[in-house]
This record gives structure tokens, C-alpha cells and sequence, in this order.
């Protein structure tokens, strides 16, 4: 099992693994919050362009870390199949996609208030995360990507359980992971130092990306 220095040495390393589409003219979308300096390290390096997809978890009744599911922009949720058995009953579950969705809507205000998100549409998009638990939030993060028409889909981490990759595998036209270790717990053992991204943080990272401006994308 190797453990990473930090969430940026992952990013180097998932770029290194991207390799194949620098010149393409990627778009790089992490999940906010912690991924979102690893994907201004891979858009960099694959001299694509970064932005975010916003998903969130449904997290179970006492125990808000252990995804029951995810929700996007649109409303969309994907539901574990494991959801009733933690608890999270119907009623249960439309009060936390509300509480969730209402979170995504002030998250999106904030981050990029100054323009629509980047469109994927025929474009390779690599949809990143700092690692997968569940990979509830990846699965609706990777499906509301795809509606918008990517040509390509890649879904990288540095880290996640062998049975996350293959419930997700469907949803991806390819898939990228550093390592899956069978004994996995939590993302957080895979890295030395794991401390969390603040929403400033990811407001200055993508406040480059407004700067620079839309890159027409190569025909």
C-alpha cells in the first residue's frame, strides 16, 4: 500500500498517468472541495482546462460520512442499493436531497459567479476526485457529465476499494486509479497529510480559470 505525501503529489502522478491527452485540449472537472487543487495540477500539466462538477452526498441518518447516495446540480440521485438498510427511508431521504441540493446552489454562486460552467460537450472531460469511499458522489458526478455529451469520459483517482471501481466502471468510458488496496477504511489513510480544502481556496484555484478565459476547443 503506498500512502501519498499529499493530495498534490497525487495529482502529479494522476497526470502522469493522463499523459496521453495533453494537446487534446481536456477539461479537467474535480469535485469540490479536496480534488480541486489536484485538478488545477492535472489541467496544468495536460495544458486542458479546469472546472468543477458539482455532486454531493446523501450521507446516512447518524452518520452523515457513509454516502447512502449523491445528488447533482439537476436534482438527479443515485441511491445505494445498501440506503434502507442504513436507515435512510423515503422520508429521510428527500429531506437530506433538499438540505443537499440547496447546498449545491449557494456552492455554485460562489465558485463561479462570474460564468456558466465550461461545457463538455465533445470534449474529453476527466472528472477527478482525491480518492473513492462508496463512489456514490463520482457515479452522479460521471452522470451528469455524460448528459451534457463528452466525447470521452475519464474518471481518475489516486485511490479507491476494488469493488468501488467496478460499481462505477459503467459510467465511465474509461477509468484510471493509482492503486486499489483491499484493506481501505477511509480516503483519508492514503495520505499523510489530508487536511481539508476551503471553499477560498477553491474560489482562487478556478478564479484562474475565469481569468484566462474560454479556449475555443481544437477542431
Amino acid at each position: 500500500m503506498t500512502t501519498f505525501p499529499s493530495r498534490d503529489v497525487a495529482g502529479k502522478r494522476l497526470a502522469e498517468r493522463l499523459a496521453s491527452y495533453r494537446g487534446k485540449h481536456p477539461l479537467v472537472l474535480a469535485i469540490p472541495r479536496g480534488a480541486v487543487p489536484m485538478g488545477r495540477i492535472i489541467a496544468d500539466a495536460l495544458a486542458g482546462e479546469l472546472d468543477v462538477v458539482l455532486v454531493r452526498k446523501l450521507g446516512a441518518p447518524g452518520n452523515p460520512e457513509l454516502a447512502v447516495g449523491a445528488i447533482d446540480e439537476t436534482g438527479w440521485v443515485y441511491i445505494a442499493d445498501f440506503a434502507a438498510a442504513a436507515g435512510a427511508d423515503e422520508r429521510y431521504l428527500e429531506r437530506e436531497k433538499q438540505a443537499q441540493l440547496r447546498l449545491l446552489q449557494a456552492r455554485r454562486s460562489a465558485y463561479t459567479p462570474a460564468r456558466a460552467p465550461l461545457d463538455p460537450k465533445g470534449r474529453v472531460a476527466i472528472v477527478i476526485d482525491d480518492g473513492l469511499a462508496t463512489g456514490a458522489t463520482m457515479i452522479a458526478a460521471l452522470h451528469a457529465v455524460r448528459a451534457k455529451g463528452p466525447a470521452h469520459l475519464v474518471c481518475a483517482v489516486p485511490v479507491a476499494p476494488p469493488e468501488c471501481l467496478e460499481r462505477i466502471r459503467p459510467y465511465a468510458d474509461e477509468l484510471v486509479c493509482l492503486q486499489a488496496p483491499a484493506e481501505f477504511y477511509a480516503v483519508g489513510q492514503f495520505y499523510r497529510d489530508f487536511r481539508q480544502v476551503c471553499d477560498e481556496e477553491v474560489i482562487a484555484t478556478l478564479a484562474r480559470t475565469t481569468a484566462a478565459g474560454p479556449r475555443a476547443t481544437p477542431s
